[in-house]
């Protein structure tokens, strides 16, 4: 009669601590699903991102290319023009000089109105 008890005794201790260590099991696995499911969910948050990231990126690349467009063609329109002594004795090709001046120094304004007002636009950085 003892053995048969010892046997149902360590039977139904297996089976009691099989089912604790089930839940254990159970509250581990649903721990790991939470994690996961949070990494999922960061993941689609930094793709859902990137398109205005992207965006951004265009807008201020488009910005900055316009005006560097028209610095160096300011500057290619400046120094066509030949800065002689002799530029002085001609007043249609200097006031073509001044005017290409200004417009280098309208140029140079746009630039650095946008350098300020985007200090930390960094293109290549970007890219």
């Amino acid at each position: 009669m003892t053995s048969r008890f010892t046997i149902l005794l360590c039977a139904g201790a297996a089976l009691f601590l099989t089912g604790c260590g089930y839940n254990q099991l159970q509250s581990s696995d649903e721990q790991v699903k939470a994690a996961w499911a949070e990494v999922v969910n960061q993941y689609q948050r930094r793709a859902d991102l990137i398109p205005n990231l992207v965006n951004t990126v265009k807008g201020f690349a488009q910005q900055v290319q316009a005006v560097l467009i028209g610095v160096t063609e300011a500057r290619a329109k400046a120094t066509s023009i030949q800065a002689t002594p002799e530029l002085v004795d001609n007043p249609q090709a200097f006031q073509q000089f001044v005017q290409a001046q200004r417009e280098v120094t309208g140029a140079l304004s746009r630039l650095l109105a946008v350098a300020e007002n985007y200090p930390q636009l960094k293109s290549d950085a970007n890219f």
